[in-house]
Parts: C-alpha cells; structure tokens; sequence
C-alpha cells in the first residue's frame, strides 16, 4: 500500500469510527458518580497505593489492563471475565495479564461504600490513571459512565490486540481502526516506561540489538532454552517510574520490544517518517510526553463504551449478572 492510499484510508477509517462512537462517549461524563458514590476516587485510590506498596509492578499491570480491555469490544471490562471464551486466556494475555485480584479488592471497596453503582469498566480505567499518577505522571480527569458488557471475546483478542512483532503499518492500522492516531499510538507506547516483558515476547529482538552490553545482559536473563515466563523490565533505567526514558532507549537502539524499536528506527515510510519525529519529541521533552498521554488515556477510554441501558453493572467482574 502506498503511503497516500494508506494515508486517505485511515483518515476514513477514523472518520467513520468517530461517527459511529460519538452518541455512546458523548454520554461518559468526569462527574458521574458524585451524587451516587462521592467517595469513589478516593476508595480506588487508596486501594491502587496499597496494591502498589506490595509491587509497584502492579501500575504497568492495571495500565495495561485498561488497555487490553478497550481494544476488544470497547471500554467494556470484557476483559475481567472469566469462562471459556474469557480474553484472559488468548494468546497476547495468557501469562502475561494480571492484576484481576486488585480489581477485585477495588470492586469490594467500591461495593461496600456504594452497592450496585459502580462499574468495573469504569474502575478499570480510573485504576489505570492512578496506577500512572502514583508512577510519577500526571494526573487527568477520567471520564465515566460505561457500562459493564456481558460477553468475553477471545477470538477477538487474539486479532485485535496488536502483536509486538507486527509490522509498523499493522500496528497503526489497528490504532487507526478504533479512532486513534498515530501520535496516540506513539504516545500510549510510552506506557512501556513501566513494567516488565516475558522473554517470550523478546525472540524477534534478543539478536537484533546493536548495544552489545543490554544484548549480552538480555540473553542471559532470556537464554534460548529458558522459561518463556521470565521477565525483564521494558525501561531498564527506570523501571517503576512513568517518565520518557522510554523515549530515550528508542533513540539510542536500546528498545526491548521490535515494535517499540520500531517506532524510531523502521526504515522508510510517511508513518515511519512521523513516528521517528514524535520518538524524538518525546525523548527531548518530559512534560509535553506526559501531557499528551494523558490526553491519549483520554481518548482511547472513549473506545465504543456501552452507556444508557446498554450492558450492566456487574456484581462480580468476573461474572455477569443473574
């Protein structure tokens, strides 16, 4: 595909996504619950700190579990349930998504303030804002109002959750696909500045790194007869604070994943052209990484949400309701 024709149809794709998501996100509102559960920042809060005082890994996993749930099927705690077809179980999440256990702490402490209101799409993604705030990056106004959806869908996980050794137009395509743009694909990118990768997802990268020192480090942590479960931190020089060091690693070959390396380093192409510059932005300058990806937390939160009467607030967020 030529980079006009790919161009034209992401500006449609994404047109056409917005048209059809505008009266569903138009309804998400910051105040939502300040008249039927006014402590609930508080409560999520304080159960995000206290999770994060056991393992300050915690704040990669709830991020990301509010990103793995908006990418298939919506902003709609798909993602939490269990059963047979549960996304938990799909190839891109199976021993790779955590954090249920907290959700569920945080889905108690909610209910015991303000039984049968709450979300667990909601708490998903106001858990997710904490998670990066008490990180070290800032802080923005979560909007609320979704509802809880009653299907898992793990066929659709394992398509729609863009793969780490994709392509970088695949990449953008998926991003573009659910009303994104290539700046909010670079930018929530950044969230890698926290948490750590399994070594199974590094077999595309391990031999490609120029830095001999992080290629000899990586393959002893990830030997190729080793567990596929171990882990490495994505941001080796900070691993547990939301910064753009992130940025910095891309800049200097340093990337741990071929897609983020990606970003910065593909070698032709108007997407590659755009995302080295953003790479490069970001890298340079903190405060404009943290702004924006604050804005882009925004904006994928608004992901097909169910609203209205649509959907329903789960008792249990593993579960549907009876």
């Amino acid at each position: 595909m030529s980079s006009s024709s790919f161009t034209a149809s992401s500006i449609l794709l994404t047109y056409c996504f917005l048209l059809s998501c505008l009266v569903s996100s138009s309804q998400l509102a910051t105040d939502y619950y300040s008249t039927t559960c006014p402590n609930l920042l508080k409560i999520v809060r304080e159960e995000v700190q206290n999770a994060l005082r056991t393992e300050m890994r915690m704040a990669a996993s709830l991020l990301r579990l509010h990103y793995l749930d908006c990418f298939v099927n919506g902003c709609d705690a798909s993602v939490l349930l269990d059963g047979r077809d549960s996304e938990k179980f799909a190839v891109p999440n199976l021993n790779s998504a955590r954090g249920f256990e907290v959700v569920d702490k945080i889905k108690s402490a909610v209910e015991s303030s303000c039984r049968g209101v709450v979300t667990c799409a909601d708490i998903l993604a106001i858990a997710a804002r904490d998670a990066v705030v008490l990180s070290g990056g800032k802080h923005w106004k979560v909007e609320l109002g979704r509802r809880d959806g009653v299907v898992a869908n793990q066929t659709a996980a394992n398509t729609e959750i863009p793969s780490p050794s994709a392509s970088l137009d695949a990449i953008t395509s998926k991003f573009v696909s659910l009303g994104l743009s290539l700046t909010d694909m670079v930018v929530l990118s950044g969230g890698h500045t926290i948490g750590l990768a399994r070594c199974a997802s590094l077999s595309n990268r391990l031999y490609n790194l120029t830095d001999p020192n992080v290629a000899s480090d990586l393959k002893t942590r990830c030997p190729a007869d080793g567990d596929g479960n171990n882990t490495v931190p994505l941001d080796r020089n900070s691993r547990d604070l939301f910064d753009n060091h992130y940025y910095k690693n891309l800049v200097s070959g340093k990337g741990l994943l071929q897609y983020d390396q990606m970003l910065y380093s593909s070698a032709s192409g108007e997407a590659a052209s755009a995302t080295k510059a953003l790479v490069e932005r970001y890298s340079n300058d903190l405060n404009v990484f943290l702004d924006d990806f604050a804005i882009s937390m925004v904006k994928m939160g608004r992901i097909s949400p169910l609203t209205g009467y649509n959907g329903q607030i789960r008792k249990n967020c593993r579960v549907i309701n009876n």
